[in-house]
């Protein structure tokens, strides 16, 4: 009989790894708290950037000199290109039209004038809007205020209006110009 020898196999345990080593861990905590502080840097300055434009945009030198814009422009566009009256020294314009746009005989005016503020007073933009024959003032409105500076200039049936505002925290120019087309 054959005795067969069996070799005593020693088996050794098989861990099976699960899990994280403490090392690993805090390389990222470490990069996830990178990225965190990144991430809330740009979310801190794309806000800023927002407020500073939404600043600029609704800051009343930027509204007003759209508001002026676009009086001067109506009310040149619908003026007489006959006549108009501009200042020697360009700081008002005066413009006629119809006041009744279906009889055609022009029987109103509407004047733009710059007045200079003095001391801590800003200048306004004003229109004055009368009546022809005789010449009689009906309403004066404030178009702008904070104007720092204006200036009428005309080329042929073109009247142009340079307007400066600073509210103190912003100067915004605006330049319009508007063709008389009536006859």
């Amino acid at each position: 009989m054959r005795m067969y020898h069996l070799k005593k196999i020693s088996r050794r345990k098989i861990t099976v790894r699960s899990g994280f080593t403490l090392l690993e861990l805090v390389i990222a905590l470490a990069i996830a708290a990178v990225v965190i502080v990144a991430v809330g840097f740009i979310v801190a300055d794309s806000q800023r950037a927002w407020g500073a434009m939404y600043n600029r945009i609704y800051s009343d030198a930027a509204t007003d000199s759209y508001v002026a814009a676009k009086e001067f422009d109506a009310v040149v566009r619908k003026a007489s290109g006959e006549k108009f009256l501009l200042s020697e020294s360009s700081d008002w314009v005066e413009v006629y039209y119809a006041g009744d746009a279906s009889s055609g005989v022009v029987d109103s005016y509407a004047r733009f004038s710059y007045t200079a503020g003095s001391g801590d007073s800003k200048g306004r933009l004003l229109v004055e809007y009368g009546r022809l024959n005789p010449k009689e003032a009906l309403a004066t409105k404030i178009i702008s205020e904070n104007v720092s500076a204006c200036v009428f200039k005309a080329s042929g049936r073109s009247i142009q209006m340079m307007l400066t505002l600073n509210d103190g925290s912003q100067a915004v120019t605006v330049i319009s110009s508007a063709f008389m087309h009536n006859q």
